[in-house]
C-alpha cells in the first residue's frame, strides 16, 4: 500500500504545485492592487469613470471603494454606459446610479468631456476600463479628454491598468490627422500594442492634450503581464465584443462598418460572422434582429444575410485585408464603401488601394515605415516587456 500512497502524496502535490504556478501566472489588474491606490483616495472627492468591467474581485469598482469609505462624488459613464447595456453609438443619458442613488454624468454624444461644472469639488478621478487593443474603440477617446478635462482643472488623475488582449503586435496604418475624430485622436496605428495605462503616458508624453496641457498622471500597472502574455478579459468590454475570437477579430472586422457588409450585429455571433443581404444564396446565412442592450436597429435587420462564420484558424497577428478585399470583389457592382471606412482606416489610401486592386501584401508595405517610426516613439512609454 505503501507505494500506492507516496504515488498519491507526489501526485497531489504535483498537482497543486501547478494550480500555483497557475495562479501565479495570471495577471494582475491595476484594480486588483487595492493597496497600491487606496491610500491615496482617503479624505479626497472622487469620480469614476468606468463601466462594466471595472471589477475588484466580483465587486464593481464604485462598490468596493464605498465599502472602503472612499467618498465617491460623481461618476462619469462611457459609451455602453456604467453597466454595459447600451448599443454602440446608441445616446447614454444622465442618470443615478440604481444602487447607489450616485449622479452618473454620460461621456458620449455631445458632452465627450466633462465640463468644468460637472467637475467642481472632484480632487482626484479613477479610470477603469477594460479596453481591446484597436484605436478607434472609443475608450481611449474618453481617457484622453478625461486627462484633458483633469489637466485644465488640475485634477489628479488615476489610471488602474488592464491587460490589452491585443498587445502582442501592431499593425495597420497609422491615423492622418485630417481623419482624426472620435474613433481615432491620435496618430497610432489601428492596432497599437499597449495598454490604456502606457498609452495615457504617451499622450502625456507626446503633448496630445490640448494646448500641450499636461495631465497630473498616476498609472497603478498590472502585475504578471508583459507583451507575450496570453489575455482574456473576464468581462466582456462591450455588448457586442462577447469572446476572446470576437476581440482577436475586431480590429479587423471594424473596418467592414464603413462598408456594406454586416458584422453580425443583431445575432448571437457580433464580430464572429460576415455576410451581405441575399435573399437565395447557399452557404452560411444569418438574419439580423434587435437584440436589447447589444444592437437596437442593426443592420439589415429582419434581412437575410450570405456570408460565412469565421473562427480561431483565420486570425493572423496582422489586419486582415485579405477578408476586406474578398468582399469587395464580390461586390463591386454595390456601393462598397461608405463615408465611415476612412474615419475608422485614419487615412483615405487604403479605400484606394483596395479599388485599384492592390494586393495585401503591398497595401501592408506602405504602411511600414509609419509602423517603424510609430514603434520606436512607443517603446520609451511602455511599462510591460515588449513582445519584440
Amino acid at each position: 500500500m505503501r507505494p500506492i500512497i507516496y504515488l498519491f502524496i507526489l501526485l497531489s502535490s504535483l498537482a497543486c504545485s501547478a494550480q500555483n504556478i497557475a495562479t501565479q501566472d495570471l495577471p494582475i489588474a491595476g484594480a486588483e492592487q487595492s493597496k497600491v491606490y487606496l491610500s491615496l483616495l482617503k479624505k479626497k472627492n472622487v469620480g469614476l469613470v468606468v463601466n462594466q468591467t471595472s471589477r475588484v474581485g466580483d465587486k464593481h469598482l464604485l462598490d468596493f471603494l464605498i465599502e472602503h469609505k472612499i467618498k465617491v462624488t460623481k461618476i462619469f459613464s462611457p459609451e455602453h454606459g456604467i453597466r454595459g447595456d447600451a448599443d454602440a453609438g446608441e445616446k447614454v443619458d444622465n442618470t443615478k446610479d440604481h444602487k447607489t442613488g450616485l449622479p452618473i454624468v454620460s461621456l458620449y454624444g455631445e458632452n465627450k468631456k466633462p465640463k468644468k461644472e460637472q467637475l467642481t469639488g472632484i480632487e482626484v478621478i479613477v479610470f477603469d476600463m477594460q479596453d481591446v487593443g484597436a484605436r478607434f474603440y472609443t475608450y481611449l477617446s474618453t481617457l484622453h479628454y478625461i486627462m484633458e478635462a483633469c489637466a485644465e482643472n488640475k485634477i489628479k488623475l488615476i489610471v488602474l491598468d488592464r491587460p490589452n488582449p491585443n498587445g502582442d503586435y501592431v499593425d495597420g496604418p497609422v491615423l492622418e490627422p485630417k481623419y482624426k475624430s472620435f474613433v481615432g485622436m491620435h496618430p497610432i496605428p489601428i492596432v497599437h500594442g499597449m495598454t490604456l495605462g502606457e498609452l495615457a503616458i504617451m499622450i502625456n508624453g507626446e503633448k496630445w492634450l490640448k494646448d500641450s496641457l499636461k495631465c497630473d498622471l498616476k498609472v497603478i500597472s498590472c502585475q504578471n503581464y508583459d507583451h507575450t502574455t496570453s489575455f482574456s478579459p473576464p468581462i466582456k468590454p462591450s455588448p457586442n465584443l462577447p469572446n476572446l475570437l470576437s476581440i482577436r477579430l475586431y480590429p479587423t472586422l471594424c473596418l467592414f462598418e464603413g462598408t456594406i457588409v454586416s458584422v453580425g450585429r443583431g445575432t448571437s455571433l457580433p464580430f464572429q460572422i460576415v455576410g451581405v443581404p441575399d435573399s437565395v444564396g447557399t452557404g452560411f446565412a444569418f438574419t439580423p434582429k434587435s437584440i436589447h442592450g447589444m444592437a437596437k436597429k442593426p443592420l439589415y435587420e429582419g434581412k437575410r444575410c450570405v456570408g460565412e462564420q469565421l473562427d480561431s484558424t483565420i486570425f493572423r497577428k496582422n489586419i486582415q485585408l485579405e477578408l476586406i478585399i474578398k468582399y469587395y470583389e464580390q461586390n463591386k457592382h454595390e456601393i462598397y464603401f461608405n463615408s465611415f471606412f476612412n474615419k475608422l482606416a485614419g487615412n483615405a489610401s487604403l479605400q484606394e488601394d483596395i479599388k485599384k486592386g492592390i494586393k495585401a501584401d503591398e497595401i501592408r508595405k506602405t504602411w511600414q515605415n509609419d509602423l517603424i517610426a510609430f514603434k520606436a516613439k512607443r517603446k520609451k512609454y511602455l511599462l510591460y516587456k515588449d513582445f519584440e
